[in-house]
C-alpha cells in the first residue's frame, strides 16, 4: 500500500473476521464464542450511537482532561543539536498514562451490557489504575490480576489501585509478570463471562478487542496531528512510540498512516538478544497464536511462548497487537529496539533537561528519538514521540538500581 491508500484504512481493517491481513481473528473456547459475539454486536451498535459518542467525549473533556498537549522539547532538542523533538503528553492524561482512553470506553460498554464487574491484567500498573478509576466512575466492581514481580516493582500503582477500590490479585506462577497475569485473568473470565467484562489492556486478544482498543486510542493520533500542524504548519518527519502490546503506539500511529512521514515502533531489547533477556517480538518473533489471536510471537520450536524480560513492566509481553504485525509486513511501520540502559539514560535526560519524569515504557521511544537526533544532520528532522505515561511509578526502582544517574554521561 502507498500512503494514499490509507485514506480508507479504518473502514477496511480489520475485516469482518477481525483480521488484519492474516493476523488477528478470534481463537476461543466454545463457552466464550457467544459472549464475544455479544460484545462485538454491542460495540458495533454503541460505537455508532450519538449518545455514546457524546458521553465519551464529555468524559474525555471533563474527567480525563483531554486534549493533552503536544510539547516542543526545545532544550532537549538544542542539547542534542540535530532533530527537533516533540512530545505528545499522554502523561498528563488523568491517571498519568494513555490507558484511561480505552478503559473509560470499556467501562461505558460494560454499563451498556449490564455487567457488574470489570476485570483485567496489568504489568506496569497503569492499565490497572486506569481500569480501577473507570470502575469507580461507573460504580462497578474491579479485579486486577498482576504478577508478583510487577507488584514488587510497581508498589505506588498497586497502592493506587487499592485506594480506588480494586481487588489486586497476585499471580504467583511462571515468571510472575505480564504474560502470566493475562493467563490468570483469562482463567477468571472463563469462570464467569456473564456478569463481568474482561477489559484487555492493549490492542491484543481475540476480536473485537484489538479493534476496540485501537478505536478508543485513536483520539491520541487525531489530537496530535492537529496540534502538531497548528504548531509548525507541517506534519512530523518521524512519529514514534514504544511497543509492548502496542495500544499507545496504535493510538498515535492512527493519526498519521495516510501522511508522508516515517512511523517507528520501538521494542524493548532489555539486556540483549539472548532468549529471556528481551521482549522484542517484532524483531525476533514469528507468527503464532497466544491469548486468542494470531500475531508475531516469541516462541520455541513447539510454539510455546518464550520467557521475556524488560525493565519496563508494561512491555514484557511475548506477543504484540495483530495490527502491528500487519503494518510491519506491508512496510508502513518500521520497528526498532532499545536496551534497558538506553531507556534509563533517556529517563534521566528528559528529567534533567525538560523537567519531565517519564515512564520507563515511554523512555524507549524517547531513547529512539535521542538516537535518531544524534545521528541526524543538524535540524534535518522533526520527531514526534508519544510520551505514553509518567514515571512516578518507576522512580523507586530506578533510584534503587541506578542511583540518580551518576553513571550516565547524559550528553
Amino acid at each position: 500500500m502507498n500512503v494514499a491508500d490509507y485514506s480508507n484504512y479504518f473502514n477496511l481493517h480489520p475485516d469482518k473476521e477481525g483480521r488484519f491481513g492474516k493476523y488477528g481473528g478470534a481463537y476461543l473456547p466454545p463457552e466464550l464464542e457467544k459472549i464475544m459475539e455479544e460484545i462485538r454486536d454491542a460495540y458495533d451498535t454503541i460505537s455508532r450511537s450519538a449518545r455514546f459518542i457524546a458521553e465519551l467525549r464529555s468524559i474525555r473533556k471533563h474527567f480525563q482532561g483531554r486534549p493533552t498537549p503536544v510539547y516542543h522539547a526545545e532544550r532537549l532538542s538544542r542539547k542534542l543539536g540535530a532533530a527537533q523533538i516533540y512530545l505528545k503528553r499522554e502523561d498528563l492524561n488523568h491517571t498519568g498514562a494513555h490507558k484511561l482512553n480505552h478503559c473509560m470506553g470499556e467501562g461505558l460498554l460494560a454499563t451498556y451490557l449490564g455487567k457488574k464487574k470489570l476485570i483485567a491484567e496489568t504489568g506496569a500498573g497503569q492499565h490497572g489504575v486506569a481500569l480501577a478509576t473507570a470502575a469507580a466512575y461507573f460504580g462497578l466492581e474491579c479485579d486486577i490480576h498482576m504478577g508478583e514481580v510487577d507488584i514488587a516493582k510497581q508498589a505506588p500503582n498497586v497502592a493506587r489501585m487499592k485506594l480506588l477500590g480494586a481487588n489486586v490479585i497476585p499471580v504467583t506462577f511462571g515468571l510472575r509478570t505480564l504474560k502470566e497475569a493475562v493467563d490468570s485473568c483469562f482463567g477468571a473470565y472463563l469462570k464467569d463471562p456473564v456478569t463481568q467484562l474482561y477489559c484487555i489492556g492493549s490492542v491484543v486478544g481475540p476480536h473485537p478487542f484489538p479493534m476496540m482498543v485501537r478505536d478508543f486510542q485513536r483520539v491520541v493520533g487525531i489530537e496530535a496531528r492537529e496540534q502538531f500542524h497548528d504548531m509548525t504548519g507541517d506534519i512530523p518527519d518521524i512519529v514514534t512510540a514504544c511497543v509492548g502490546g502496542g495500544s499507545n503506539a496504535m493510538g498515535l500511529f492512527s493519526g498519521f498512516l495516510a501522511d508522508p512521514c516515517e512511523i517507528h515502533g520501538v521494542e524493548p531489547l532489555g539486556r540483549g538478544p539472548k532468549v529471556g533477556d528481551h521482549a522484542a517480538t517484532m524483531t525476533y518473533g514469528k507468527e503464532g497464536v497466544l491469548h486468542g489471536f494470531n500475531s508475531y510471537l516469541l516462541q520455541d520450536e513447539k510454539g510455546e511462548p518464550l520467557p521475556v524480560y524488560s525493565i519496563a513492566s508494561g512491555l514484557d509481553y511475548p506477543s504484540v497487537g495483530p495490527e502491528h504485525s500487519f503494518l510491519k509486513d506491508i512496510g508502513r511501520v518500521q520497528y526498532h529496539t532499545i536496551t534497558d540502559r538506553e531507556a534509563v539514560e533517556a529517563f534521566f535526560m528528559l528529567s534533567r533537561v525538560e523537567g519531565i519524569i517519564p515512564a520507563l515504557e515511554s523512555c524507549h521511544a524517547v531513547a529512539h528519538a535521542i538516537r535518531l537526533s544524534r545521528t541526524a544532520p543538524k535540524h534535518s528532522r522533526s520527531i514526534l514521540v508519544n510520551l505514553s505515561g509518567r514515571g512516578d511509578k518507576d522512580m523507586d526502582y530506578v533510584i534503587e538500581h541506578y542511583g540518580f544517574g551518576e553513571n550516565f554521561k547524559l550528553d
